[in-house]
């Protein structure tokens, strides 16, 4: 099984289309909502990250471009340094998914890159620069 990140765009018309259900029901993949922006009248925003076989990913990829989803990888990752980090826990509540937490007993910051959703607000946060955007 293969698992990947995608940035979709939506335009206005495509907005009130059930596709997150087909890429389900139609296509078997599991899929992660990570991030999404729609609001009447804009160009919608969804991150999602997708597991299934390469035959269904790109069957998948086939049905959102012939619809019309502007569709790419998504390029960028959070790259956390712990040797530049101060473990000054900025960045813990700026995290909306928890990929940033504290170990209770040590009170290290830890981060799991799996949960993170490459939104940026830890990277603001972060007084220090230990948190960077990897393209």
């Amino acid at each position: 099984m293969l698992k990947k990140r995608y940035v979709l765009t939506f335009p206005t018309n495509l907005l009130h289309e059930p596709t997150t259900y087909h890429l389900i029901k139609d296509y078997d993949l599991v899929v992660n909502i990570l991030r999404a922006r729609v609001n009447p009248n804009e160009e919608g925003l969804l991150v999602l990250e997708v597991e299934g076989t390469k035959s269904q990913l790109e069957s998948a990829v086939k049905y959102l471009q012939d619809l019309g989803v502007g569709l790419q990888l998504l390029a960028r990752d959070i790259k956390w340094n712990e040797k530049v980090c101060t473990h000054c826990t900025a960045c813990i509540a700026m995290c909306p998914t928890n990929a940033f937490k504290v170990d209770k007993k040590t009170r290290k910051v830890t981060f799991d890159k799996n949960k993170c959703i490459a939104c940026e607000l830890c990277v603001k946060a972060c007084p220090y620069g230990a948190i960077e955007i990897e393209f």
